[in-house]
């Protein structure tokens, strides 16, 4: 998003590269509608952004423009090349989860954003589902994602590999897992220890000499 020229001619980029562009095709009244729906969303992460808008330069490459208040009375506009990257990152993830379509995918949602922010996203995520339909799966590695107790274990699965690739199992097949939440232990405390690697040290003691 930060180059917005070397998506030139890219649809359907993973990477998000012409994320610009799909904003610009869609049509106008749903365009605008959605991202007032972001910018009310980020009002709690970025109080400071009072409006989003999608514009065209002179060789015809969008842009997003977000205008901010500060100490002057017309505030400032800032270009997306501007932008933090928890800001870019949860305008993406808002456009994303608000569009119809197909299953979604969520690859650490969490990465820039502030651990109130990734606290939050799993509501963020169920009340926009219940909207769209869209069924969302995500992946994660964040213990502050799964602090939301709106989490049911019966929703976690657990990757791990193993000699034939990645094992894909339940949490809840592990009786483990639910003997600690029997015993007070949260989500991610049951959880992430078990997608963890088995010899962590390994890191750094490889660099001895």
């Amino acid at each position: 998003m930060r180059e917005p020229d070397r998506s030139v001619g890219r649809t359907n980029d993973p990477f998000g590269g012409d994320f610009l562009e799909q904003i610009a095709k869609t049509q106008e009244r749903t365009r605008n509608s959605r991202l007032g729906r972001i910018r009310k969303a980020l009002s709690g992460a970025v109080p400071q952004l009072v409006e989003i808008k999608m514009e065209r330069d002179a060789k015809g490459t969008p842009h997003l423009h977000g205008q901010y208040e500060h100490w002057r009375p017309q505030g400032a506009w800032q270009e997306e090349n501007q932008f933090s990257d928890g800001t870019l990152r949860l305008m993406g993830l808002l456009w994303a989860i608000l569009e119809k379509g197909g299953p979604l995918l969520l690859e650490e949602p969490e990465l820039s954003l502030h651990p109130g922010i990734v606290r939050v996203l799993p509501q963020m995520l169920a009340r926009v589902q219940r909207q769209t339909g869209r069924q969302i799966f995500l992946s994660t590695h964040s213990q502050d994602l799964f602090t939301d107790e709106g989490i049911g274990l019966d929703e976690v699965l657990l990757l791990r590999p193993s000699a034939e690739g990645t094992e894909v199992k339940p949490a809840a097949e592990f009786p483990e897992i639910k003997a600690l939440l029997q015993g007070g232990s949260n989500l991610a405390e049951a959880i992430l220890p078990k997608t963890g690697p088995t010899e962590p040290e390994q890191l750094f003691l490889a660099l001895d000499p």
